[in-house]
């Protein structure tokens, strides 16, 4: 069986802005209340997923949420039309009316944890969409992701779609940032590895900021998914790392086919018993490299966002997407191309200018859910969502025509914002065939609420 390579973007939403919402995410927090550029971002973001097209590597996208998140802020008391909502909110609680205008779904690697049907117990591909619920920007995605999820990969078509977990602290999910599946064929039973922060019944911690996921929560995912036990590992990061701001595993650990690379900082566990782990969990030849912390400092690794490269195969060879910001580090740069020269790994390195999203904490690997799929489960999930040559310049166009250059927090509270997103969401449910029942909006237009 053939096992395709299929990434699944998050679409840059017209409301990208820096709030500075996510705690121990250091990059969110520096760039707070400084202007953003909504369309540069959603341009950037489809150049990424033009260039893998490109390569004839299958490409899809995810629609971002409709923002503001009004039913959120009725939820809360605002209340009269949409306007009206907005403007209230933002004179009474100007903070959550932020987190109800962030554009955090554009990070699709936290949409989800999607298991391939060669690794399921019944041969179906599993989907479970993270609870997020460590921050309140984010707890208020998982419906509408959902949603997402089941448009695309229906369920008649033999997806299977599971609720997210309980939305209680103990299971504290933030999706496929924090899974890595290592595989030896790309047809062969792959081996998951789930990282967590913190286990049930731990004494201590992190100091600085939370720790986002649970082992209760991996766990809970694995068996969802049907995973074979013996192919799965759960493994601590280290407290340090995250109050290092490593707030998922994808910012100093990647992982793909045989190949797995993570920093010496980045787990409670010794260096020998994670490689260790790994080798005997894929059962088949490994290359494991670890970054020494007196080559690349944990603030550098943080900083370049070196291990949220995107890794992708074209033709067997492996390819290494790194966010610009890894050039400019000259000791990020250096140990990347040593690394990547090596013949046991043969990568071809691309940096990739992803700035605006890299200003709010996310690099190339957090705009990409990988969903690895058959060639026949390609072509059952929602044929309008996979992104073609004509397609990309389409949704350009939709950026262009719709899209802000300029966003600063006192924008939040034009209320001629919300038409604006409103009308270009509109448009784009059509653009890929999501039906006009997709956004709260449209519902409420339709039933004369």
């Amino acid at each position: 069986m053939t096992v395709l390579e299929v990434n699944y973007d998050g679409l840059v939403g017209p409301t990208h802005n820096y709030a500075g919402l996510s705690s121990g995410n250091l990059a969110s927090q520096a760039h707070g209340g400084q202007v953003s550029n909504p369309r540069e971002a959603a341009l950037q973001g489809l150049a990424k997923m033009g260039m893998l097209v490109r390569f004839g590597l299958c490409q899809g996208v995810l629609p971002p949420h409709d923002r503001p998140a009004i039913t959120t802020l009725r939820q809360l008391g605002f209340r009269g039309n949409d306007r009206e909502v907005v403007q209230r909110a933002g004179a009474g609680a100007p903070g959550l009316l932020a987190a109800c205008y962030s554009a955090s779904s554009m990070w699709a690697a936290n949409a989800a944890c999607v298991a391939p049907s060669v690794d399921t117990v019944d041969g179906r591909v599993h989907f479970t969409p993270a609870n997020l619920l460590s921050t309140l920007h984010r707890s208020i995605e998982p419906e509408q992701t959902a949603l997402a999820l089941r448009r695309l990969f229906p369920e008649a078509r033999g997806f299977v779609h599971h609720e997210p977990l309980p939305h209680h602290l103990r299971f504290g999910d933030e999706g496929a940032a924090n899974h890595t599946r290592l595989w030896g064929e790309p047809g062969a039973p792959g081996f998951h590895l789930f990282v967590y922060g913190m286990a049930e019944g731990q004494a201590s911690g992190p100091q600085l900021y939370p720790a986002r996921q649970t082992r209760l929560a991996s766990e809970g995912v694995a068996r969802l998914h049907g995973l074979d036990p013996q192919r799965v590992a759960f493994v601590q990061q280290a407290p340090q790392a995250i109050d290092g701001g490593v707030f998922h595993n994808d910012v100093i650990a990647v992982g793909h086919g045989r190949f797995f690379f993570y920093h010496e900082q980045a787990y409670l566990k010794p260096r020998a018993d994670v490689e260790a782990l790994l080798r005997g969990g894929l059962q088949q030849e490994l290359v494991v490299r670890m970054v020494p912390a007196s080559r690349v400092s944990l603030e550098q690794t943080v900083r370049s966002y070196l291990f949220n490269s995107q890794l992708v195969f074209k033709d067997g060879q492996l390819l290494w997407l790194a966010p610009g910001e890894c050039a400019e580090d000259r000791a990020v740069h250096d140990f990347l191309v040593e690394m990547a020269a090596e013949p046991a790994i043969g990568a071809q390195v691309h940096f990739l200018d992803v700035r605006e999203s890299m200003r709010n904490g996310g690099g190339p690997a957090c705009l990409r859910l990988r969903v690895p799929l058959t060639a026949d489960e390609w072509e059952r999930a929602h044929e309008p969502a996979r992104l073609t040559p004509e397609r990309l310049a389409a949704l350009e166009d939709w950026v262009r025509r719709h899209y802000r250059d300029r966003l600063v927090p006192e924008d939040l509270l034009d209320p001629q914002l919300v038409d604006e997103v409103q009308t270009a969401l509109d448009e784009l449910t059509q653009l890929l065939v999501l039906g006009s029942d997709f956004y709260p909006f449209q519902r409420t237009a339709v039933s004369g609420a």
